[in-house]
């Protein structure tokens, strides 16, 4: 019972808030509460600070923090031989993905990996390149995907080339060009999506010298197809981003065609768990295919 104190102790802190914690974990915000509380009595150490912006970590839940984690962490690799000696029949695989991935390839790939492995279960956070590298460094997840170059601690698997395609409105004066001109991106209003696009875009900048005029930044992708579909410029978005995109939107290979380089990384295959190690030799074997696409 302690460890699942200490499990709703860590989820807690990382989420900052009980009612995140109860969401993820499938308690009551109540349980949770009682639960925090129950350790707090046992060690007679106020562990988290509660106020409206959520809860925070006292000075010596800090310092008590990373040894629930190391606990939890243990208790898990120990898990882990369990399922290794009772023959691979269960585990957790945890992933973080960037949007597009999660949602135009990965379910199919986890779909057909499930008929061979029915009984793992999977752990699915998104975010952006940054966060999800800091996340595999930390622990949080086991694997993520990634483009390259990543940093320089984690092991990588390149898995697939994503073409970079600029996207413009339907009747646009260039939407019969077999590529696009380049040198064409800084004749027109550009709409940047920060969070997917913001490095290609800077090595297109560095590598072709171009300057695009850049006068809309987001973090949406959907915002930016919307944008271009209204005629407010162009962008450029990865072409797995466009499967199925519901825009009158045409896109166009660059006439230098660039690409980003999909990959899933790693801190270190070795301490994988058996259901995660599995996942990536499944993975390296299947390209990105529009068999794969939801």
């Amino acid at each position: 019972m302690n460890i699942q104190k200490y499990l709703v102790f860590i989820k807690t802190v990382e989420l900052g808030s009980f009612t995140k914690a109860a969401e993820t974990l499938g308690y009551s915000q109540s349980g949770i509460s009682r639960m925090i509380n129950d350790l707090e009595q046992e060690w007679q150490i106020p562990l988290l600070e509660r106020g409206r912006s959520g809860v925070h970590l006292t000075s010596d839940g800090l310092k008590l923090f990373p040894y629930a984690k190391n606990i939890c962490s243990e208790q898990e690799k120990m898990q882990m031989q369990i399922n290794e000696l009772h023959g691979f029949q269960s585990g957790l695989i945890r992933i973080g993905a960037f949007s597009s991935m999660a949602a135009h390839w990965l379910p199919n790939i986890i779909k057909k990996f499930k008929k061979d492995y029915p009984h793992i279960d999977y752990e699915l956070l998104l975010s952006d390149y940054s966060e999800i590298e800091n996340w595999i460094i930390e622990g949080r997840v086991d694997c993520g995907f990634l483009r390259l170059p990543t940093k320089s601690e984690l092991e990588t698997i390149f898995l697939e080339k994503d073409r970079l395609l600029v996207i413009l409105p339907e009747g646009h004066p260039m939407s019969d060009c077999e590529r696009f001109p380049t040198e064409a991106l800084c004749n027109e209003p550009f709409m940047l999506s920060q969070k997917t696009m913001e490095p290609e875009i800077a090595e297109i900048i560095t590598n072709y010298r171009i300057k695009p005029k850049v006068q809309f930044v987001t973090c949406s992708d959907y915002a930016v197809m919307s944008m271009v579909e209204c005629g407010l410029g162009i962008s450029i978005l990865p072409e797995l981003t466009l499967w199925r995109a519901p825009y009158r939107i045409i896109a166009k290979e660059l006439d230098m065609p660039v690409c980003r380089k999909i990959c899933i990384a790693m801190r270190d295959k070795r301490n994988l768990s058996l259901a995660a190690k599995r996942f990536l030799d499944y993975l390296k074997y299947r390209n990105i295919s529009e068999s794969d696409m939801g």
